[in-house]
């Protein structure tokens, strides 16, 4: 059966990855017959295929408004018409004595009330003699118009294509505006926007069942949405006052708390990613994909370098002037008001770190999806960063001014589908040469310079 979906006309580079993660998660067969970023109306085939099916792989999209069996489509409504008689006859007896209402959604487009009802009329020859009902009716149907850009102060008089659908399913918009960040309990100025939380949360197959994780969880975005689907969570941090809070009411627990998924918490705790406590699988050491590795997604939204220069747990000279340091460290490692001391961290090496650290631990096909900022200038692009074991799924980009950023997800692929001699090419491959903050973040230098055409020395 052929669907109709009304996507929400925001984050375009989103909506189509997200609907085909969901298929990926509800075991769905899905092909898209079309689509545009330019439109909010996509149209695919579910096969084998059932009303519910496609209800199901709405039914927690967040971009996602409504989705309808799709009765027809034409570029005139004469072509409508012939269409919704050739493709969906066979099914105009089930919805004989139903109640039902016929509502029109013009994309780019306006109608005069007349005119709307006059293309409602236009569908008297459905054989339907239930009760027409505005509100509550057992069946809705759409005309979808989709419009050409600007078509009003043009003055264009009709749509460029006419879909008719029975609305079988619902998207999950609501979701976001219950994680409103205004009205949560504890948040931070880098707390990640509620509806990009849950799509990546969508991305990453988040749900009942699955393990995630998140190595920079700051006030805990990404664990709320996860939990919200059903995962246990998990998180850290480099910063543990970020995951402590004022240790009364706001505190990373109190937004799980908030949302009533405090048994969907697991453990949080203070580490960075170079010196975390989890259990890490030699590469290449083979196995079932089930035993050794733990997650079955990792979501993060790590340091851009902005703020203040990336840093890792360390110090730059540990047999020479900062000897002392380490000293210090092993007696007071256990103090809670200890503050172990850090050095400056490459941003490249940061994103190797991230892809190697989910390769060893994984399950196989599970997901690593994390944002990744980069520069809209081809010339000083960041490049996406690659992984024998980590195989790209796909890239979404959220565009700004001068810079963009990425959500980037992966699978982690089994042993037996990688190439031994990629690892060993990988293994080769130098971090950046550096000491201060810019030299070692060509991002954070980018951003500093408004990414302008860097002058060479």
């Amino acid at each position: 059966m052929d669907y109709i979906i009304r996507f929400s006309q925001s984050h375009e580079s989103f909506r189509l990855p997200e609907v085909q993660a969901l298929a990926t998660l509800e075991n769905i067969s899905l092909q898209v017959l079309s689509y545009s970023p330019d439109s909010p109306f996509c149209t695919i085939r579910i096969s084998p295929s059932a009303p519910s099916d496609a209800a199901r792989l709405v039914k927690r999209a967040i971009l996602v408004q409504t989705i309808s069996e799709l009765w027809g489509q034409g570029t005139t409504t004469p072509l409508l018409h012939a269409s919704v008689r050739a493709t969906s006859s066979h099914l105009w007896h089930l919805y004989r004595h139903t109640t039902f209402k016929f509502w029109l959604d013009s994309y780019q487009g306006a109608r005069t009330n007349a005119k709307r009802l006059s293309l409602i009329k236009e569908f008297a020859y459905l054989p339907f003699e239930g009760e027409v009902r505005m509100s509550s009716p057992d069946e809705e149907f759409t005309i979808f118009e989709d419009w050409p850009e600007r078509s009003v102060p043009l003055g264009i008089p009709d749509p460029k294509t006419y879909y008719l659908g029975r609305r079988v399913g619902f998207g999950a918009r609501d979701l976001p505006r219950r994680l409103d960040l205004k009205k949560r309990r504890y948040i931070s100025t880098t707390s990640m926007d509620s509806e990009l939380a849950l799509i990546t949360a969508n991305l990453a197959l988040a749900g009942p069942g699955k393990l995630v994780y998140d190595p920079f969880v700051g006030t805990g975005s990404f664990p709320v949405a996860c939990g919200l689907f059903g995962a246990l969570t998990f998180g850290s941090d480099i910063d543990g006052r970020s995951v402590r809070g004022d240790e009364r009411e706001k505190t990373l627990r109190a937004n799980f708390e908030q949302y009533g998924i405090v048994p969907r918490m697991g453990g949080f705790f203070t580490a960075d990613l170079t010196n975390a406590p989890i259990r890490r699988v030699e590469l290449g050491a083979g196995g079932d994909g089930k035993r050794g590795r733990t997650f079955d997604a990792i979501l993060c939204d790590p340091p851009y370098g902005v703020r203040e220069g990336l840093v890792v747990l360390g110090v730059r000279d540990p047999e020479g002037k900062d000897a002392w340091r380490v000293r210090l460290g092993k007696t007071m490692e256990r103090d809670p008001t200890y503050l172990p001391p850090k050095k400056p961290y490459s941003f490249m090496a940061m994103l190797d770190d991230i892809l190697q650290f989910s390769a060893q631990t994984l399950v196989d096909y599970g997901r690593l999806s994390f944002w990744m900022p980069t520069a809209n200038d081809e010339e000083q692009e960041i490049p996406i960063p690659t992984h024998p074991y980590m195989e790209l799924v796909v890239v979404c980009t959220q565009p700004f001014n001068k810079w963009s950023r990425r959500l980037i997800t992966y699978q982690r692929l089994p042993d037996a589908k990688v190439d031994p001699n990629a690892m060993k090419e990988r293994a080769a491959r130098a971090h950046d040469v550096g000491v201060t903050a810019d030299e070692l973040n060509p991002f954070r230098r980018g951003y500093f310079n408004k990414f302008g055409t860097e002058t060479p020395n």
